[in-house]
């Protein structure tokens, strides 16, 4: 189940329709995920989105999970960020992912990266973000195409 909030009609609708291709190739046989997203103002935060297991889920492969999306951003990079968290939902969902958030440890893969000298300290060298960055072009392309959405101007790169 996906339940979308926030945002347009029009950004939720997309949101929603990005969220369940994402599910159908990252996740295919998993049936039982339930993916709350909110399209919501960053306000001064700069990042795009965020996607973490929802607090009643279970920790070790949960199926529940909250993403925020920033919806002031262009259509294009909203839909890339839905695919980009979609990716982390994916992390999570298979253990590929945990984070221990009160001993700002992460686990990846089953090795433990603690945010000191065993864990790239830069975000964009997380393996998890390598995997989602590298992802969401590719998901956002074949989600327009397969929606007969790659002739609008908007999903074209700038």
């Amino acid at each position: 189940m996906i339940f979308v909030k926030g945002g347009s009609e029009r950004q939720r609708e997309l949101a929603m329709s990005m969220a369940e291709f994402c599910i159908k190739k990252l996740m295919p046989r998993m049936k039982s995920l339930e993916v709350n997203i909110v399209l919501k103002d960053f306000g001064k935060d700069s990042a795009y989105g965020y996607a973490l297991p929802a607090d009643e889920a279970d920790t070790s492969r949960p199926r529940q999970f909250d993403v925020e999306i920033n919806r002031k951003v262009k259509m294009r990079r909203m839909l890339e960020t839905v695919a980009h968290e979609m990716v982390h939902v994916k992390q999570f969902a298979r253990g590929e992912l945990y984070e221990s958030i009160n001993l700002g440890m992460h686990r990846w893969k089953g090795e433990w990266l603690s945010n000191n000298r065993q864990c790239v300290k830069d975000y964009w060298d997380h393996p998890w973000e390598i995997e989602a960055h590298g992802r969401e072009t590719g998901l956002f392309i074949r989600w327009a195409e397969a929606n007969d959405l790659a002739k609008y101007k908007w999903t074209q790169l700038d």
